[in-house]
């Protein structure tokens, strides 16, 4: 079953967040992650939720998309970002 990883980010440090952004990719190869949205215009349509940025992942189970989070390919990458921005982060299966 499909798996979905949502994050909700605040960029603290734009510049150094950039050198996170390049880094992602080739870390979610190996685990079988994809982009599905990542950054683009967020409107909202009920609620009071805007997120600032908001990209969502796609794994191919929630077991590999937590393997990905965990993983030493994706460990530097996590360290920048949790230094260069304030993220909410979820995994929600997928039907």
């Amino acid at each position: 079953m499909p798996a979905y990883i949502v994050v909700e980010i605040e960029v603290l440090d734009k510049e150094r967040y950039e050198a996170y952004k390049q880094m992602v990719p080739s870390s979610l190869a190996a685990y079988g992650g994809k982009f599905l949205v990542r950054g683009g215009q967020v409107e909202a349509l009920e609620g009071i939720w805007s997120p600032r940025r908001l990209v969502i992942l796609e794994f191919p189970s929630v077991e590999r998309a937590k393997a990905w989070w965990e993983s030493s390919e994706y460990a530097d990458a996590k360290a920048l970002r949790q230094a260069t921005a304030r993220t909410q982060m979820i995994v929600v299966e997928g039907v």
